[in-house]
């Protein structure tokens, strides 16, 4: 019995140092005292873009231009027309240490790489270095100080008390609106709009004639309110109304009563065919163009598809329709405290063996900073930079201040898209980020999605429907490893190190009390033998 505790005890201790070796932070990121420009460095950037060849062409020049400052380094650029794509990548290319030097990512996606050993770095004190920071003495360009990228936009890059990124572009989500339908109706805009405004609007719409036109648009097709991204929907609907989502432990809170009201109403809407989703239907722009829909909701970077005379219309032009489009912001519940979710991409650097292919990576990364990159690629859509270096520079404000010169660069309805989220910045949001975030932002636009595909398969959406959603979707996106019943970080939430070692503490404990029972055994069988 002896030896079979001492062994146990081994395994216990074995367990133990491979459940701290499995839980290591990645390992800070020393910052070389010069960088060796006697060496060539090749380092790979996976960025995404919007099939738009003008945010591909800003790409290759950024690079060309970082090369022509630094010949020592190469850059490689992967394409991807999908954020999704790029996090599946990612994650498969973690497990053979193959991932990219420079990554587009979102820091949900950056909660998950930090899963891995040794992966995305901290950037803390690359930030702050005098040489090769930001603005530093040694960087051969001019780059902004840590005090002019944007505070906000700077903060949503922190998390687990580091910052793990930089900020490249923001936008937020605006309603672009068919003015001429919403006046043809009998209404008048207000000034901010909200959820209940557009549900009456989009009801009164739905009138058709004897032969199944309807008659605010002639003809067999109408969406008045079509919704491009639902987890968008429903966070911000939660947010507005100061209901539960997620915390920053990670605690999932989003299956609460606020979440029911909100998806009773979008059952509402969706019956009446008042209301749909760019899942079930399609893209927004092509129904808001084609005189087909009333109030698109998508980012302010999808404005150059919005309006009739969008520089990347996707529809025939004789499906066209002549309207005014006004871009507002999102509905209120208070129209006295709006608030809006924070979008756009951010960039991390990937750690390696080599601390000098490190440096050259973030060098590039912070190359993307530069006036030149920032105001070229906000100018393809209704982006905002990320600098205040850029945003005041004389240039960025002669391009706002040429708003409907042309109908491509000075494209009225993307500058008003981008001058909604400039004016609107301190009242945007970001929701927290650990690890399993992604999946509950995905979740969160099921919950819509299921509702509005039940409703068209003429189920009722009642409590107990709602309960077994609730249940589908946790199960699907498995929030139920994210957070337990009572609110807290689950067991299975842990990494498979630490659950091995509170394993091994309980198989231990167990080991000893059954030593302990088979020696007061064997001392009450002598005494009773004595």
């Amino acid at each position: 019995m002896k030896k079979c505790i001492s062994v146990i005890l081994m395994a216990v201790l074995l367990l133990f140092l491979c459940g701290c070796h499995g839980s290591q932070e990645t390992k800070i990121f020393e910052i070389p005292s010069e960088f060796d420009t006697s060496r060539r460095y090749e380092i790979s950037f996976w960025a995404k873009n919007d099939t738009n060849m003008t945010q591909v062409d800003i790409y290759k020049k950024a690079i060309s231009d970082f090369e022509a400052l630094y010949p020592n380094i190469t850059v490689n650029l992967r394409l991807y027309t999908d954020y999704g794509k790029i996090y599946n990548d990612v994650i498969t290319n973690i497990a053979t240490d193959t991932t990219p030097n420079v990554c587009i990512t979102y820091p949900d996606h950056i909660a998950t790489y930090l899963t891995g050993k040794d992966t995305v770095i901290p950037l803390d004190d690359l930030f702050t270095n005098k040489q090769y920071g930001l603005g530093g003495s040694e960087v051969e360009f001019d780059a902004p100080a840590l005090s002019e990228i944007v505070p906000k936009f700077l903060e949503e890059c922190r998390f687990n008390g580091h910052y793990y990124a930089i900020p490249y572009m923001r936008s937020t989500e605006c309603c672009y609106v068919n003015k001429t339908f919403v006046e043809k109706l009998g209404f008048s805009l207000p000034e901010t709009l909200t959820w209940d405004f557009i549900w009456e609007v989009s009801e009164a719409a739905m009138a058709q004639d004897a032969e199944g036109n309807y008659l605010i648009n002639g003809q067999k097709v109408l969406i008045p309110f079509l919704y491009k991204s639902t987890d968008n929907m429903m966070i911000q609907m939660l947010n507005q109304q100061a209901a539960g989502y997620s915390t920053e432990l990670g605690e999932v809170l989003i299956f609460n009563e606020t979440t029911e009201d909100i998806l009773k109403t979008v059952a509402k809407y969706a019956k009446s065919g008042a209301f749909n989703t760019f899942k079930q239907v399609g893209y927004p722009a092509n129904f808001l163009n084609a005189g087909q829909c009333i109030f698109a909701i998508d980012s302010t970077a999808g404005a150059t598809w919005m309006g009739s005379n969008a520089p990347l219309v996707d529809i025939a032009e004789e499906k066209l329709v002549a309207f005014e489009t006004v871009v507002m912001t999102i509905p209120q519940y208070d129209p006295e405290t709006p608030s809006m979710i924070s979008q756009g991409p951010s960039m991390c650097v990937f750690n390696k063996e080599d601390p000098q292919e490190v440096l050259a990576s973030w060098l590039f990364a912070q190359y993307m900073l530069t006036n030149e990159v920032q105001i070229a690629y906000s100018q393809t859509e209704g982006y905002a930079p990320v600098t205040l270096k850029a945003q005041n520079s004389a240039e960025y404000q002669d391009y706002l201040n040429r708003s409907g010169e042309d109908f491509d660069l000075h494209y009225s309805i993307k500058l008003d898209a981008t001058k909604l989220l400039l004016e609107n910045t301190k009242n945007t949001f970001v929701t927290p980020v650990f690890n399993g975030s992604a999946s509950l932002r995905n979740a969160a636009g099921q919950l819509i999605e299921n509702v509005n595909k039940s409703v068209r398969r003429k189920q009722d959406v009642d409590e107990t429907y709602i309960a077994e959603l609730y249940n589908e979707v946790s199960s699907l996106y498995r929030l139920d490893q994210i957070s337990g019943a009572d609110g807290k970080v689950s067991f299975g939430a842990l990494p498979p190190g630490s659950r091995a070692l509170l394993w091994g503490l309980a198989i231990c404990w167990i080991a000893m009390g059954i030593y302990v029972l088979w020696e007061g055994y064997k001392r009450n069988k002598l005494l009773s033998s004595s």
